[in-house]
């Protein structure tokens, strides 16, 4: 009986441990892998978190054309097969578990995810939860109501997930979308971006099945002045996450129009902050290098947007600071809520302080939000929820093949640009698997140094037409 006690007192104290033992080992390994210069105060990377990870070489084909298309010329050219894409996801997943932890968000990306039957996707995604990855599924989001129901329900009816997480890629550089093949303007896609969210909020009325919805857009000189209003429209809609990506030369070059060097991160940004008609505060906390990715967390409190961190407040810093000390690594999102709480009080004993920070922390963001009030009323309305503002700024082709090449040679160049190239690289945030190498390489290099061959291959592995 006390043996049977010792086992299942040892089983919850092992449930509820603030942060994995391996999760700690992995986040030790990404810091030292930093860059001298991204080991900022700010940084989350390698004190909270490993990273983003995405899929490869598992559904490369797309039915819509966009200028740029980040894919190589040989993705269209390969059959989108169900059984591949479950045995591939399987394998990167098992070795992204293997080497960088057991929880991380994936995303399931490769050309469009719609193209799988409901059943693949489905099994796909519980392939990627089985080794401790939140996915999230990578769309253009012209699929039907039908084809989410058959998603997310299984054959009797009942819900498969108990949520779903999507990525949306409207923009107006996309050709070939139902009911508006050939769009003007970024504002004539709206109805299509709503119509989007409504399937979601449709699916948890009448089956229960919660969702998290990020919207995603490239930026380039044709739709930069757009990008204000896109901002102002979509962040009404009920999306949680707006991500802007300025485009790059790389993938397929028949597709490229303009000179992509022209728009930069800062340029998003300023848009951004002009759609909201606010300042966004991103400094607190970083992801990554800054010259990739600019992250601001926070959420809407009816048509204002309210940071969780300023970047001017020395009380929000210290608070930070303290987080990244006590919380970095635990596992929030993917953790049931009353071991959430064993393991936050667990903490909180170790370091009571944290409590009166935390107070005086949640105090300022009431008062940024307007006060209780006002809080309670956006509640009410429906008008208040998380909203994360994201610029990712993926690199262009050029500049990467020679920096992925002195790396991969232990070299540190001596050319600038090429050096900066090896230092963003260095902190990329997102990460893809290749089983076969036992290999992990950042998603600039997989899309502009691996994929060419990597698609190529799969074109006489998976070719379209199939001959008995």
């Amino acid at each position: 009986m006390m043996t049977k006690l010792r086992s299942q007192w040892r089983r919850l104290g092992q449930a509820t441990r603030p942060v994995d033992p391996r999760t700690r080992q992995v986040l030790e390994e990404r810091w030292d892998e930093l860059p001298p210069a991204a080991r900022t105060d700010a940084q989350a990377l390698g004190r909270h978190a490993v990273g983003c990870e995405g899929t490869h070489g598992v559904f490369p084909r797309c039915n819509l054309t966009c200028t740029p298309c980040y894919h190589s010329k040989d993705a269209n050219k390969v059959r989108v097969d169900g059984q591949h894409t479950v045995e591939q996801v399987e394998e990167q997943m098992r070795l992204l578990e293997e080497r960088r932890g057991p929880r991380a968000h994936a995303q399931l990306i490769g050309g469009e995810v719609s193209l799988l039957a409901p059943d693949d996707h489905a099994a796909t995604l519980l392939r990627m939860r089985a080794h401790g990855r939140e996915p999230m599924s990578m769309t253009h989001g012209d699929f039907d109501p039908s084809y989410l129901r058959a998603l997310a329900l299984d054959s009797a009816g009942a819900p498969r997930f108990a949520r779903l997480s999507f990525a949306a890629h409207f923009d107006s550089l996309m050709r070939g979308r139902r009911g508006i093949p050939r769009p003007r303007s970024e504002a004539e896609l709206n109805p299509f971006r709503s119509r989007f969210v409504e399937m979601f909020q449709d699916l948890r009325r009448e089956h229960g099945v919660h969702s998290y919805l990020a919207h995603n857009l490239t930026v380039t000189p044709a739709n930069l002045p757009e990008v204000s209003g896109v901002v102002a429209d979509v962040s009404a809609m009920g999306f949680s996450m707006l991500s802007f990506q300025p485009a790059a030369h790389l993938g397929d070059e028949r597709r490229w129009r303009d000179d992509y060097r022209t728009v930069g991160i800062d340029d998003v940004w300023a848009a951004l902050e002009a759609g909201l008609g606010q300042r966004v505060s991103w400094q607190a906390v970083q992801l990554g290098d800054p010259r990739c990715n600019r992250t601001a967390f926070g959420f809407r409190v009816g048509d204002s947007w309210v940071p969780f961190l300023h970047d001017q407040s020395p009380g929000d810093l210290a608070a930070r600071d303290r987080f990244f000390a006590h919380y970095g690594g635990v596992n929030f999102g993917g953790t049931p809520p009353h071991l959430l709480g064993v393991k936050l009080v667990r903490v909180l004993v170790r370091h009571p302080g944290d409590a009166a920070v935390a107070l005086r922390w949640l105090g300022r963001c009431v008062r940024r939000c307007g006060g209780w009030i006002q809080l309670l009323r956006a509640w009410r309305a429906g008008q208040l929820r998380p909203m994360t503002y994201v610029v990712h700024s993926f690199m262009d082709a050029a500049d990467v093949v020679p920096a992925w090449e002195a790396t991969c040679a232990g070299v540190v160049a001596e050319d600038p640009a090429v050096r900066a190239t090896q230092e963003r690289l260095a902190a990329c945030t997102y990460t893809m698997a290749h089983p076969e190498t036992g290999e992990l390489v950042p998603a600039c290099v997989q899309h502009s140094v691996l994929d060419p061959a990597e698609n190529a291959g799969l074109r006489r592995l998976l070719p379209l037409t199939v001959v008995s």
